[in-house]
């Protein structure tokens, strides 16, 4: 996988932030939890949800990993 702020052969997807990515999943979270949607349009919010998903978790391993890389560190 490709590092998150290589962003110039990125999509509009990967270009969102962690928490840009996980505030607009909360709100499509949201409006699927309180209905009055019609059956295609909540199956583009859950899709949307699912790309956002994908969005904040390749954040949160390249985060793990940079973890991961400093612990392996010596202690300078």
């Amino acid at each position: 996988m490709g590092q998150m702020t290589d962003a110039k052969n990125a999509g509009p997807d990967e270009r969102l932030s962690y928490e840009q990515a996980r505030a607009e999943l909360a709100t499509v979270v949201e409006r699927l939890e309180t209905g009055g949607t019609s059956l295609e349009e909540s199956l583009a919010l859950w899709e949307r949800g699912e790309k956002l998903a994908e969005v904040c978790q390749r954040w949160l391993d390249g985060a793990r990993a940079r973890i991961d890389a400093a612990r392996r560190q010596p202690d300078a």
